[in-house]
């Protein structure tokens, strides 16, 4: 995905103060603009059908529709427009249904002011954008379903697919990919792309979420 030179914002929360604070937080920012409020999860969603936005910032609780389910429908209906959660709440439950709803990042409404503008970057990079506890809430679940004997289901990847898949997690671009394992960068992507396919993902951001709940990154 190319990042537009600025980036389009549609910020949503069901209080005014709130959404008066976070966008002095964003259009300062030169790459990035609040173009559209909204303070409800269904006038969100239309307003991202309607505009032409890049990026959604969602409060999680939200009147009508909340964040999470107005990320789970513009997943469905407008796959391309990017979302991000924001959260009062420090919570694992939230946190798990906003990966599900297929959310770039969760962010705290206590860090907004110096994590929001990372986590928006991080988005439109294709990239993730999870606080501390949350990665660690990753492995801690993919370990306490692994020690109950839950089924894990098998890596349907090649050993060369899972250390492609493992150093984009960890953020290498394609030409260090390459220069580390030595081929080309045209058989890098090759293989990125054939993963994709494989796992029915679109980009970087689900295959970092697949490489951490399968264990292939650390916190």
């Amino acid at each position: 995905m190319t990042v537009p030179l600025k980036t389009r914002i549609l910020l949503a929360d069901d209080h005014s103060m709130v959404r008066r604070g976070l966008r002095m937080v964003l259009d300062a920012e030169p790459d990035l603009e609040v173009v559209a409020e909204a303070s409800d999860g269904h006038e969100a969603v239309e307003l991202a059908i309607a505009d032409e936005v890049d990026l959604a910032v969602l409060d999680v609780a939200m009147p009508r529709l909340t964040g999470l389910q107005a990320a789970g429908e513009l997943k469905r209906r407008r796959p391309e427009v990017r979302t991000l959660m924001l959260s009062m709440y420090d919570s694992e439950q939230y946190f798990f249904e906003a990966l599900k709803a297929g959310a770039s990042g969760y962010v705290l409404k206590s860090a907004a002011d110096h994590d929001l503008v990372e986590a928006c970057r991080a988005a439109m990079r294709g990239e993730p954008f999870l606080y501390p506890a949350a990665v660690t809430a990753l492995i801690r679940d993919y370990l306490d379903r692994a020690g109950r004997g839950e089924a894990v289901p098998a890596d349907p990847l090649t050993p060369r697919e899972v250390e492609i898949v493992k150093l984009v997690a960890e953020g290498y671009s394609s030409d260090e990919i390459a220069e580390a394992l030595v081929i080309s960068k045209k058989t890098v992507e090759h293989h990125r792309s054939h993963v994709l396919e494989k796992l029915g993902m679109r980009d970087r951001v689900e295959l970092t979420r697949y490489a951490i709940r399968r264990g292939l990154v650390e916190p």
